[in-house]
This record gives C-alpha cells, sequence and structure tokens, in this order.
C-alpha cells in the first residue's frame, strides 16, 4: 500500500476482478428506484430486488456493479464521524442461484489481499454467532487466525428484508489499524482501531410468519465494499473525506471560503466536509432527474442543497458559490457517470436557483423570527425553533443569539425532542429494504402468467378470472355490491402507466356485470379495480371484458396531443426541454418539462398554433416495435429516467413527432380534432407544466369559459370583448378609494394627535408625548408620530398607542436626534412598552414599532412608556 492508488483505480480493480471471474459487469441504476416502497436507491442489492424475491428472472447468473447510493437516515453525522455520508459507491459481486458460501468468502478474501493488497494481519472478520459453515470455511480454507474471527449477534450479521422472507447470515471484513495491541480481546465496536470495509450476505433462507426459516431453493450472493472507505484504507488517510473521492470538493469549498482545511477550527472543518459530502449527493441526485420540492425526492434534495449553503454561510462565504463546488464534483465523476457532465448545465442552474431562493428563504425566516418573538412570552418553544432550523436552515445558536438580544431565551430541550422525532422517523424510513412490501396480490398471482395486453386492436375479449379479491381479501366469488380487484389472463383495458389513465369499461358475463372504474399493472400482471352492480363472479369464470369506447378515444386524443406538445416545444421553445413527468386522463393532459423559466403569451400560442396546424395536417401514426438502439438512431424521443427494454415501441407520427411509448394513441392526428392550452405554471425549480385539453373535452372546456363571459358581459353591461377593460378601469377605481381612506385616516389621527401637543410634559430642556390614539392604525399612528415630532422638534420625544381591533395593540415611538443624544432609544422602548401587552418589537434609535395582543394592558403599557421616558430624559 505504499504507491497511491485513486478512487477510480479502486473502483476499476474490483470490477476488473469480478469480470474475470465470470461476472457481468452492470452500470448503477438511477438514485430513483423502480420500487415504490423505497425512496431513493440506498443500497446496492436493490436494483436486484426482484429477482432476489423470485418475481423476476435473472438474465445472468453473476453480476458485478459500483451502485450509487443515497442515505439520510444519519445526517447529522457527516461530517463529525470518518465514515459517515449521504452519498457513497457501493461495489458489489452478486450470485444470482450459482456460487454461495465457499466461493464468496473465496473471492472475498482474494479480491482484499491479492487486488487491493492488504496485509492479512490488518483483517479481521466477523461471522453470524450461529454460522459454524462461513466459521469453519475462513479458518480451514481462508486459513484466518481462530482469534481474528468473531462470532456476533443477529443485530449486527444476519441480514433480513422484512418480518418474512428471504434472509441469511452475513460475514464482515474489517480493516485494523492498530493490529500490534494483538488478538485478544478484540472489540470490533471500538470505530478508532477497526472499519468495516466489506459486506458478505448469505442469502439462504425463508422465513415464514412464524418465525421459521426453510433454506431457499435458489441461495444469492449479495456483497458491498464501501468504494469510500477502502479509499481511506489503500490511501492512509484519517477519514473519507480527505481522500480523492471528496477531498477536492473539500478544497475548492476552502478556497472560496480562504481558509485552510487543516489550520480551521473543528467546526469549520466539520462545514467543509459536509460540503465535500453533500454537493456529491446533490450532483448525481439532479443528474438522476430528481429536482428540489418539498415532498418526497424532491424535499431531500432541497434538504442536502440548504446544508450547503448554510455550511457555506458559517465557513463566510457570502457569495454564490454552488456552481462552483458542483463543476469539481462533476469533473471527479463523469468518467463512471457520463451523465453528470451531460447535464451539467441543468445541474448548476437547478443548484443556483435553489441557493438564490434559500437566501430569499432565509430573509423569510428572519422575519418570522421577528414575528416568533413579538409573540413569544419569554421563551421561544422548541417547536418553533425547530421549523426555523429544519425549515429555514436557521442553526440553534443564531436563533438563540438573535433571541438573546430581545431578553428572550429558547427551549432547547424542546428543540432537541423535535430533532430526535424527525431522526427516529428518518431512521424508520430507511432501516431496511423491506421485500415483502408487495401486498396480499403478489401472494394470491404467484404462478400466474402475464396478462396478455390486446388492447392496441381490440376493445372487447374474452377472458378468464386468474385472481380474485373481494373487498380487500382472497375470495372464490364475489356478489353484487363487492368491491373487487381481478386479474385475468387476458384484457383489452390498458392499465395505468406512462402517465396514462387506466381504461374504464366492464366485465360481463351470465346474468353478471362489473363496472371497471380503473386498472393497474403490477409485475406484468393487469388488475382489474371495479364493483359487481349484478349478478356473482367466481374465479376461473369466463367473461367478455369490454373498454369504454368513448372514454378510450378521449384518452388516446390527449396522450397523443401530448406526443404533439412536446415536439412543438422542442421546435419553438428550446430544443433541450425534456419530459419531466405527464398525466394523460379522460378530460385533460398535463405535461412537466424541465425549463428555466416562464413561457411567454406569444410563445404559448406559437406551440398551440403548431400543434393544432399538425391536427389539421392529418398524420397517420406508424406504430412500430424495433430495438432501442435503432429507435435512438431514427431520433425517437425516451423519457429520461425511464427504464426500456432491449426491444421498445415507437410511436411515429408522420416524422413531426416519434417517441418510445407503450401507451394509446389515435390512428390519425385529424382524430385529436382540436387543442387548447388551458395553463403554463411552474411546479418547482427548473420545472414547468402545461396543462391542456384535447378532442371532445376542448368543447367542453369552451362551453364553460362562454358561459362564464356570457355571465360577465350581463353584469356589466358591456361587450365580451369590452370586459377586461372593464375590470381595468374598476381595479383602479378600487386602488384609488382605498388610497382616499388611508389618507383620510391618516389626516385624522393627524388632527386628534394636535389636541396632545397642549398636553406635552417638559422634563428638563425636553418635550414628551405619551397617550392613546383610539382605533388608529399603525400606519396612522405613524404618521401621527411623524407629526407630532416636526412639530416638538429636536428635543422631542413621542410614544403613542392605539387598539384598533380586538386582540390586537399597536405602538409607535418617534424620538429627536437630542433625545437620541441623551441615551434614550425608541427600539428599546418600545420593545419595553409592547411586552406589557404580551407582544414585541422594536427598531431604530429615533423611531420604532411594535405589537401586541392584550388590549386590556394598553394603559397601563403606555404608563410603563411614561415612566421609561421620564427616567431617561430626567
Amino acid at each position: 500500500m505504499t504507491t497511491f492508488i485513486s478512487g477510480s483505480d479502486i473502483r476499476q480493480k474490483f470490477l476488473g476482478f469480478f469480470e474475470s471471474q465470470g461476472h457481468k459487469q452492470l452500470p448503477s441504476a438511477s438514485l430513483v428506484p423502480e420500487d415504490p416502497t423505497v425512496l431513493l436507491t440506498i443500497a446496492g442489492m436493490l436494483p436486484f430486488k426482484p429477482i432476489f424475491l423470485g418475481q423476476r428472472p435473472a438474465e445472468v447468473p453473476r453480476a458485478t456493479t459500483s451502485q450509487k447510493c443515497i442515505r439520510t437516515n444519519d445526517i447529522e453525522n457527516v461530517g463529525r464521524t470518518a465514515r459517515h455520508h449521504t452519498f457513497f459507491e457501493m461495489l458489489g459481486n452478486f450470485s444470482f442461484g450459482d456460487y454461495f458460501k465457499n466461493q464468496a468468502i473465496a473471492y472475498g478474501w482474494e479480491v482484499t489481499t491479492k487486488v487491493f493488497g492488504i496485509d492479512p494481519k490488518n483483517v479481521v472478520v466477523s461471522v453470524f454467532e450461529e454460522d459454524d459453515e462461513a466459521f469453519a470455511i475462513w479458518r480451514d480454507e481462508v486459513k484466518v487466525n481462530p482469534k481474528r474471527i468473531i462470532r456476533m449477534g443477529a443485530a449486527d450479521n444476519f441480514w433480513v428484508s422484512g418480518p418474512t422472507g428471504p434472509c441469511g447470515p452475513c460475514s464482515e471484513l474489517y480493516y485494523d489499524f492498530k493490529p500490534e495491541l494483538g488478538d485478544e480481546n478484540i472489540d470490533l465496536e471500538d470505530d478508532s482501531r477497526f472499519i468495516e470495509f466489506y459486506n458478505l450476505v448469505f442469502m439462504q433462507y425463508n422465513r415464514d410468519a412464524d418465525g421459521n426459516l426453510t433454506p431457499l431453493q435458489n441461495q444469492n450472493i449479495d456483497t458491498g465494499l464501501g468504494l469510500e472507505r477502502m479509499a481511506q484504507i489503500l490511501q492512509g488517510k484519517p477519514n473519507n473525506y480527505e481522500t480523492d473521492l471528496i477531498f477536492p470538493i473539500v478544497e475548492t469549498a476552502a478556497s472560496i471560503a480562504q481558509v485552510d482545511y487543516f489550520k480551521v477550527t473543528e467546526e469549520n472543518r466539520v462545514s467543509l466536509k459536509v460540503i465535500g459530502d453533500h454537493v456529491r449527493a446533490v450532483v448525481h441526485m439532479i443528474a438522476d432527474g430528481i429536482t428540489p420540492s418539498n415532498e418526497g425526492r424532491g424535499y431531500v434534495l432541497r434538504r442536502l442543497i440548504r446544508r450547503v449553503v448554510r455550511h457555506g454561510r458559517l465557513l463566510g462565504i457570502s457569495g454564490l458559490f454552488t456552481t462552483q463546488v458542483a463543476e469539481t464534483a462533476i469533473a471527479l465523476s463523469e468518467t463512471q457517470y457520463p451523465n453528470v457532465r451531460e447535464r451539467a448545465d441543468f445541474i448548476k442552474g437547478e443548484l443556483q436557483r435553489e441557493e438564490e431562493r434559500f437566501r430569499e428563504t432565509l430573509e423569510r425566516g428572519e422575519k418570522l423570527l421577528d414575528e416568533i418573538l413579538v409573540g413569544a412570552v419569554g421563551q421561544i418553544p422548541g417547536e418553533q425553533a425547530f421549523i426555523l432550523y429544519d425549515t429555514y436552515g436557521f442553526p440553534l445558536e443564531l436563533t438563540q443569539e438573535i433571541a438573546e438580544e430581545k431578553g428572550i431565551t429558547v427551549d432547547v430541550e424542546g428543540f432537541e425532542a423535535e430533532m430526535k422525532k424527525q431522526r427516529d422517523r428518518a431512521k424508520a424510513a430507511h432501516k431496511k429494504i423491506d421485500l415483502t412490501a408487495q401486498g396480499l396480490l403478489t401472494e394470491l398471482s404467484k404462478g400466474v402468467a402475464e396478462t396478455d395486453f390486446q388492447g392496441y386492436t381490440e376493445a372487447q375479449t374474452p377472458a378468464i378470472v386468474e385472481v380474485l379479491l373481494a373487498d380487500g381479501a382472497a375470495a372464490d366469488r364475489a356478489e353484487a355490491g363487492a368491491v373487487v380487484q381481478i386479474i385475468l389472463d387476458k384484457t383489452p383495458f390498458y392499465a395505468e402507466s406512462g402517465g396514462q389513465i387506466g381504461d374504464r369499461g366492464y366485465l360481463s358475463g351470465d346474468n353478471l356485470l362489473i363496472r371497471i372504474e380503473d386498472v393497474q399493472k403490477k409485475d406484468g400482471l393487469f388488475v382489474h379495480v371495479g364493483s359487481v352492480e349484478r349478478g356473482v363472479v367466481s374465479k376461473g369464470d369466463r367473461v367478455t371484458a369490454q373498454i369504454d369506447r368513448v372514454s378510450r378515444r378521449r384518452a388516446q386524443a390527449n396522450h397523443s396531443a401530448t406526443h404533439l406538445l412536446q415536439s412543438a416545444l422542442k421546435n419553438l421553445v428550446d430544443e433541450n426541454i425534456g419530459q419531466a413527468g405527464s398525466q394523460v386522463t379522460f378530460d385533460r393532459l398535463r405535461f412537466d418539462f424541465n425549463y428555466n423559466q416562464a413561457l411567454t403569451p406569444v410563445q404559448l400560442q406559437q406551440v398551440e398554433d403548431q400543434v393544432n396546424t399538425w391536427v389539421a395536417e392529418a398524420y397517420g401514426a406508424d406504430v412500430a416495435e424495433m430495438a432501442i438502439a435503432e429507435a435512438r438512431t431514427k431520433g425517437a424521443t425516451a423519457m429520461f429516467g425511464e427504464k426500456y427494454g432491449d426491444v421498445v415501441r415507437v410511436v411515429d407520427f408522420g416524422g413531426v413527432s416519434m417517441e418510445l411509448c407503450g401507451g394509446t394513441h389515435v390512428a390519425n392526428t385529424a382524430e385529436i380534432g382540436l387543442f387548447k392550452i388551458i395553463s403554463e405554471t411552474g411546479v418547482a425549480a427548473g420545472v414547468r407544466r402545461i396543462e391542456a385539453v384535447a378532442g371532445p373535452a376542448v368543447l367542453e372546456y369552451l362551453n364553460v369559459r362562454d358561459a362564464v363571459v356570457k355571465d360577465l358581459s350581463d353584469r356589466f353591461k358591456v361587450k365580451p370583448e369590452e370586459i377586461g377593460d372593464r375590470i381595468t378601469a374598476m381595479q383602479q377605481e378600487i386602488k384609488d378609494s382605498q388610497k382616499q381612506v388611508a389618507q383620510l385616516k391618516a389626516q385624522l389621527a393627524v388632527a386628534g394627535a394636535a389636541q396632545l401637543l397642549a398636553q406635552a410634559e417638559a422634563i428638563d430642556s425636553f418635550k414628551a408625548i405619551v397617550a392613546e390614539l383610539p382605533n388608529a392604525d399603525a400606519d396612522s399612528l405613524k404618521s401621527a408620530a411623524e407629526d407630532l415630532l416636526q412639530r416638538l422638534g429636536g428635543s422631542g420625544a413621542v410614544v403613542l398607542g392605539a387598539s384598533p381591533e380586538a386582540g390586537k395593540v399597536n405602538f409607535v415611538a418617534a424620538f429627536g436626534p437630542d433625545v437620541v443624544k441623551k441615551g434614550l432609544q425608541a427600539g428599546k422602548v418600545v420593545g419595553a412598552v409592547a411586552k406589557v401587552c404580551g407582544g414585541g418589537g422594536g427598531g431604530k434609535p429615533n423611531f420604532a414599532q411594535a405589537g401586541g395582543r392584550d388590549a386590556s394592558q394598553l394603559a397601563a403599557a403606555l404608563v410603563e412608556a411614561q415612566n421609561l421616558v421620564r427616567s431617561g430624559l430626567g
């Protein structure tokens, strides 16, 4: 280990070794998993889950991968320990019913000691405490010293997929940084001495509901070697962050902050590590099609970006910087993951927009904190402090510092309790991959062949009921009134997929009628969801499956229009526009696309006109199946992040639109009839959404609009084309009236305040007015105070209070320059006065406003104000 070996070389040596041993090298799957039960790809084995479950045959007996993974359950440990990360690469070798325990252990030892050259004296092995077979293999075949084979319990060394399902013992390899301490009393929990780097899972049992273990017919191997951990070991670094996989990002951040990583405080070093880790994560997440949002994967991404920005601020970085560190991360990853370079501009654009937005959010957070301080009675609740931290990126210590200036504390215990709740939720969500969360249908459909879909050419077909659920439970028969889920051997019903809604229709037989309202697809099986309206249906019955032709035609029109819409956007707006999601229903269509700004009215009209032109030109649909390579050569558009097989279905409308698509479509664009854009909005940073209607839905949409226009025309008594001008005139009239009302209120307040001049109290060489101005709102109170101060001059001090409505009190303080020189500050006075009414506030030394909630204490508050002014000026 004296010669430096890069992280990239480690990856290639691992994959190359297993390729030489007959393993097929497969590319990393997306961070967006196919498995709907998991938010992000959190383990190297996740892409092979259907194979391990027996739901899909393995295409190869052996495989090896370098899999991108994201985990955020221990996000608070990132940067504080030597090896915690949100983004990491898991190198793995897998056997699908091919080799098993002996060979897996032999491979693990060979790649460790021969390929990577780790001295055997630095390796300690753990086995499941009851796995005598693995212990014997390590001791007798590999010749590991028995004292360096540690038996451990099920919590550490027995892998389970869930309460039931595949499971088995593990064997883990640890690197010993201090072998000179000997072999006695080895404690693998000692992080300062040991680091786990390779895990071998022997998937050999199936656990039933009673906890009984039975051997699997096909025993599998699932392994994982942490790339970052192996880099730390082989490069001789004290932590993963200082390896060549991450440290260049850290150095970029340090350069921007104008600090030296090795000379900064420990807290600043943590911030640099956090940036190094999180930037890797966000670059790959955006490259895999995830965009910032407030839910799901998008929320995870947004939270990571905000943590990057916050730690940059802690380092003293004042300007935008995320795109600079992202470029370093892209350069480090582009050889293994070319998509990060291909989408570099998009990645940087998303980061910059999110960084800019978060800076705005921080400003809003400061305003929220001000509001919290106004309502706080002595202490900010921990829940509110946590919202500031989690939503607005406010560190607890910043909230404490600002609150302390107002004489308010923060409930730290409550904050920590909220933090613990979030950690517990995250751990529960990421604890394990549940291979059994497939539901009752999966169990009942074992052995059932995939549904034969005939809906491209047939609207009606005879079929056999293969699987039947009634009211959520397995059933042999269902009577009228029951809600059923039915799997047929063949069907004309399109199942919801690719954004298109499932067909509606009927299943019928002798005195039988079942209304089908929805169709879903699960592992190649079409699940028909509906209710029995007449008769009895039994498993094994022959039925006639018939779709609702009218609904199908409406869905087809909207789906084909979506294809034309995407082509029009690429042609007229930006050729780089890509689909970010879609929904096709019977009534309308929705198309999400990657674009950084709102479309102008002119652009929208041009796009709409182009689609309608293509509709009128009556292009026939040419639908063909071909190899995916051929489809791409022909220029077919594929949805980013979608999984496609070797053979794909291509829908081509006369060359103006060619897409990979499994949905149903019109035979000719003329069948669409008309296309109308309803709206264009932003749904996330860098993602726009167009909603539109096509076919018969256009007439329905226009009829509704026409009725509204007629009603408004009658109400305003103008022609339809004059409605806009009439509304503009009314808006101006309302605005002018509101302005006049505000001016009158201010004049009344000033007039009322003028009467207070006679009550001005002389305090030495100063004059002070402390009084209530009944019913004045905040703006009027401000105008009155400014007018009074102008009349009193530089030695004047004015404090006014008012309660314009129930549960609301306003205060304003205006002090002349001589008063301020005396040491009396408006902000401090008004803040103290507002506390009497259960509120708070502040401002500048010469002018400040505050608010409260308890109007019954207004008089007492003004007495307090009078005392403060007298003591300050006397």
